[in-house]
């Protein structure tokens, strides 16, 4: 059973979650934003740069050997989409003191770097470090130039692009290149100030800890600027029901292995009461080895080198992703949908319901075996605006019928068919 106690403090939402499980203490700052293509490429290479080492500690070898004073503490920052909303993420895993003989400054000295890191970054004269800030930047450009290498990235981005034109769901967590080359070191810091003060702040913290302490060390060390603006983040964006018609795209490249990805509403999210069918309903239909999608298209009939799905629990979406040769599409897609189909109609067997719930309550039991995978459960509540804690995800998993498999399927729309193909065969439809 996961405990968590949320405390406001000081402009942010700190998380504690005490448990005896880990030898570790894992701190983690998640920030959070309307996705906005404006500041998309900022958001995108702020993690470079900031996990560089603050201001105190300027050269990698002087950040370095501050880590390694604390015992070897680990660091990683990056960005990822939750539905309509972009989260910093800030990771930051130290030892525990309690573990360590003659050892009593570990924690403080910890909260005091990863404040360093997160609110005094290496900037002077209002600017991010110029040489730290090119070779960074050259960095990004490698990562949005590679996603077009790693075909199935590519194919996932590009059924995005289309399925949610008109959707904040469409804009490219890696920021865009064109933007990149025009941005400046100042313009970068300017929007850092902006980001600090204004998104939403959860901070968590799990370990084997006494809470009181942490509060008070938290307390006396991180502080926000001010509170962040909530009208700012209270929106709501209402996605599409269904579309009228499926949309269908081809795009063909020189490739051995054609891409074949599908875009489904679901019409369910993560506060929904139907969410626990829902993941019920995929586990069934695409997210396991023992699923319609790998038995059908990839086993049985040999036309897939991977079949799968996956559900965008917060933006109400199921992606099927599957590698085809390019001239077996149409009966690629022929059985994919008869999957579908078989689903809606309640074409599986009390077998394969009570198995595949035993498999998702396994896959979340894993997960809470970690502590980064309790944190990013945790979050989900904050994403959604809904208190469901592990423990009842779990037992709303484990009384999942049948009937309301079926009747979640049902709520499911085909929205649009996405094929990257080799150059010289046929397009979709």
């Amino acid at each position: 059973m996961v405990m968590e106690e949320v405390i406001q403090i000081n402009g942010y939402n700190l998380h504690l979650i005490p448990t005896k499980k880990f030898k570790t203490i894992n701190m983690v700052a998640k920030f959070k934003a309307p996705l906005n293509k404006k500041v998309m490429t900022k958001r995108a290479l702020l993690p470079y740069l900031i996990q560089q080492g603050p201001k105190e500690y300027p050269s990698r070898t002087e950040f370095q050997a501050k880590l390694d004073d604390l015992y070897g503490a680990a660091l990683s920052i990056d960005g990822a989409k939750k539905g309509d909303y972009h989260i910093m993420s800030f990771r930051f895993e130290v030892a525990n003191q309690h573990y360590i003989k003659n050892e009593s400054s570990i924690l403080g000295d910890s909260i005091n770097l990863f404040n360093e890191i997160i609110f005094n970054p290496n900037v002077a004269d209002d600017a991010f470090d110029s040489e730290l800030f090119k070779r960074e930047k050259e960095t990004l450009k490698r990562r949005i130039r590679s996603i077009e290498d790693d075909k199935m990235s590519y194919a996932n981005m590009r059924l995005i692009d289309e399925m949610c034109e008109n959707e904040r769901y469409r804009i490219h967590v890696h920021g865009y290149e064109e933007e990149l080359e025009q941005l400046t070191a100042e313009e970068l810091y300017e929007y850092y100030k902006q980001m600090i003060q204004q998104d939403n702040l959860d901070i968590f913290l799990v370990g084997d800890f006494d809470k009181e302490t942490m509060t008070e060390l938290f307390t006396s060390r991180f502080k926000k600027d001010r509170s962040s603006n909530p009208s700012l983040h209270s929106f709501s964006e209402e996605e599409k029901n269904s579309a009228e018609r499926v949309k269908e795209i081809t795009e063909s490249q020189s490739i051995q292995q054609a891409k074949l990805h599908i875009g489904y509403r679901t019409n369910v999210r993560f506060q929904d009461d139907d969410y626990f069918a829902l993941h019920v309903f995929n586990g069934i239909f695409g997210s396991f080895p023992s699923s319609k999608l790998f038995l059908n298209v990839r086993e049985k009939h040999s036309l897939a080198y991977y079949a799968s799905s996956r559900i965008e629990s917060h933006k109400g979406l199921l992606i099927v992703f599957s590698g085809i040769a390019p001239g077996d599409y149409e009966k690629a897609r022929e059985i994919i949908e008869m999957q579908m189909i078989a689903m809606k109609k309640g074409d599986f067997t009390n077998d394969d319901l009570s198995e595949t719930k035993e498999l998702i309550v396994n896959q979340l039991l894993e997960t809470l075996d970690n502590p980064q995978g309790i944190i990013e459960m945790l979050y989900q509540q904050v994403i959604a605006a809904k208190d469901l804690t592990p423990d009842e995800l779990i037992r709303g998993i484990k009384q999942v019928t049948k009937d309301e498999v079926t009747e979640v399927a049902n709520k499911i729309n085909e929205d649009t068919v996405y094929l990257l193909t080799s150059e010289g065969e046929n397009s979709v439809g």
